[in-house]
């Protein structure tokens, strides 16, 4: 008949009653938001390839452009032993190119500073006060963006022929601003959520109006907010084809995006100057990115979750 005493012995088993530490090893204890290294492992790999799937094609462009002919692209494995820079030097020097990147900044720089500024006092509007018609509003700004570009061309041609503003710089700055405020407005106004709202009674309190603590208190604070729109907002402007290939009439008014498609013709199609004016399109928008990108992920991600 066994004692109290032998109980704990009978308990933690044979290794115990041997007069020796288990050799069971405490199994390890994964903190908190650590992956397994498979996870990690197999997560990279995905990143790598999804960053290869976005960077082979833009090295390809440039690629290509680097060939003379301007059918080497049917044939990119004889390029390397005869690859030039000659295709920049006659985009820079023989075509309109320079005409075309004056217009894509003046209309490119024009939407982002008009939409940006409607998009922001909009998304403030809807984020602080509350007035008659603020849920058809919002709506609206949804909706709108349901509509593909084929659907608004035709309206916005008889629009733009209306006010007189075909082949003019500003009606087509009008035209991508009102296509880009949607979208701008709900983003700013996720990222003003996050603003606290004692701030603008601060500054009500100090003798500011309500234009004046959004100015001067509440854009300051949405800098980040202000670069993902900036940002969308250039984009927008800087590569869109069909409202500036139906709006603009003129070839001296002609964007880049409009004066790329000139190198492709009925009879003629120079691929290789299209090449290397596509690597010079993009290089001000790797630019822009450059300058907004320490913004970027604040602002995408500021209006996800409010506490």
């Amino acid at each position: 008949m066994s004692t109290t005493a032998d109980l704990p012995t009978q308990q933690t088993g044979t290794a115990t009653r041997a007069g020796r530490p288990s050799a069971a090893r405490p199994a390890r204890v994964r903190r908190r938001g650590q992956s397994s290294r498979t996870a990690t492992v197999l997560s990279h790999a995905v990143l790598t390839v999804a960053s290869l799937i976005a960077v082979l094609p833009v090295l390809y462009i440039f690629f290509i452009s680097l060939g003379p002919d301007k059918m080497d692209y049917l044939h990119p494995g004889q390029i390397l032993g005869k690859a030039t820079l000659a295709n920049f030097g006659k985009v820079l020097g023989r075509t309109d190119f320079l005409t075309w990147f004056l217009n894509s900044v003046l209309v490119a720089g024009g939407t982002c500073v008009i939409g940006v500024l409607i998009a922001a006092s909009t998304g403030y509007a809807v984020s602080r006060m509350r007035f008659p018609g603020l849920r058809p509003l919002m709506w609206s700004l949804l909706v709108t963006q349901m509509f593909p570009i084929a659907v608004l061309i035709v309206p916005m041609y008889y629009i733009m022929a209306n006010l007189g503003l075909l082949d003019s710089y500003g009606g087509l700055i009008l035209v991508y601003a009102s296509t880009v405020v949607p979208y701008c407005a709900w983003l700013l106004k996720g990222y003003f959520d996050t603003i606290p709202v004692e701030i603008d009674e601060a500054g009500r309190v100090d003798g500011l109006s309500p234009f004046g603590a959004f100015w001067r208190l509440i854009l300051p604070l949405a800098r980040p907010g202000l670069a993902v729109a900036a940002f969308y907002t250039f984009l927008t402007a800087w590569a869109e084809v069909p409202f500036a290939s139906t709006f603009l009439l003129s070839s001296d008014k002609y964007t880049l995006a409009v004066g790329l498609t000139t190198f492709v013709s009925q009879y003629e199609s120079q691929w290789n100057l299209m090449a290397a004016t596509s690597v010079l399109i993009a290089l001000p928008a790797s630019a822009f990115f450059y300058l907004v990108q320490k913004h970027l992920v604040t602002g995408l991600t500021a209006g996800a979750a409010k506490s």
